[in-house]
């Protein structure tokens, strides 16, 4: 059985989007997920991302990173899916529903509220969440955030020059974090600018996320370090994060279509649903 994709990016993250709402696929797992991520063997992305029927939005939205691991929401991908289905649209995932839809400056997607406290990270102990009294060698004192997903944002000087390839994955690992972390970097540069980089958890460092761009402006306005309004820029570009105050956030970027096409699950020496 052969089974379509559509290929997409937001500001880099890339995406191999399979689409089930109208014609049912095989299960997907980890395995397939996992070869189809791999740049060299297969097609190649950051994460896997698959649509179903769903009975509290207009469609579900699930997400696979490259290790295989399905984790809550992605703010690029919903980018991404949003411009796939070219209008407004409640998106199911599994950090919520949020809505997503297009804007003159690209998709817009509201992205729900904040969750700060130690329990919702989730962290395995107690803590401070605005000011955690920790330090992985010189990166120290993270915000922790969840919009969806975990993470945890450091404030530093220069972004580029912190070792992500060795610390990110320390961090991301660490026992404190039961569900594992996303891992963010980054220097505020004026009151609506922030610049930043992200190791995901799953993936490794990306050159956009999305909902890594809005934790980190969340852990810079309860810093009071930015206003509402701010311009977070990652490798891949600028992303527009607004804390609404109604406790609402909405992010505003470009999702872009890159190519169609199929494959066979026998290709990879997999069947679709081959690991349940």
């Amino acid at each position: 059985m052969r089974i379509d994709f559509t290929k997409m990016h937001g500001l880099g993250n890339d995406f191999v989007v399979l689409d089930a709402r109208s014609q049912p696929l095989p299960p997907i797992d980890a395995a397939l997920a996992t070869a189809l991520a791999d740049r060299h063997t297969g097609i190649g992305c950051d994460q896997l991302i698959l649509l179903e029927p769903s009975d509290t939005g207009d469609f579900r939205m699930r997400i696979f990173n490259a290790d295989g691991s399905e984790v809550e929401a992605c703010g690029n991908a919903t980018r991404a899916v949003g411009l796939l289905h070219g209008e407004p649209a409640r998106i199911e995932t599994l950090g919520g529903v949020i809505s997503a839809s297009p804007s003159e400056q690209g998709i817009s997607v509201e992205m729900g509220k904040p969750r700060l406290d130690w329990e919702a990270i989730p962290l395995a102990y107690a803590m401070d969440t605005h000011t955690m009294p920790l330090a992985w060698e010189d990166l120290a004192n993270p915000v922790a955030v969840n919009v969806g997903n975990p993470h945890v944002i450091f404030f530093v000087d220069d972004p580029y020059a912190v070792d992500m390839a060795r610390l990110g994955p320390l961090i991301e690992t660490d026992p404190l974090f039961p569900e594992r972390v996303n891992v963010n970097v980054a220097a505020v540069t004026a009151r609506d600018a922030i610049t930043l980089r992200v190791w995901e958890r799953g993936t490794g460092l990306t050159r956009a996320c999305g909902t890594g761009a809005c934790a980190t402006a969340i852990g810079a306005i309860e810093r009071g370090l930015v206003d509402r309004k701010v311009t977070v820029t990652l490798p891949g570009g600028p992303l527009a994060i607004e804390w609404r105050e109604d406790g609402e956030i909405v992010m505003t970027g470009p999702a872009t279509e890159s190519f169609r096409g199929s494959f066979d699950p026998a290709d990879y020496g997999l069947t679709a649903g081959s690991t349940g």
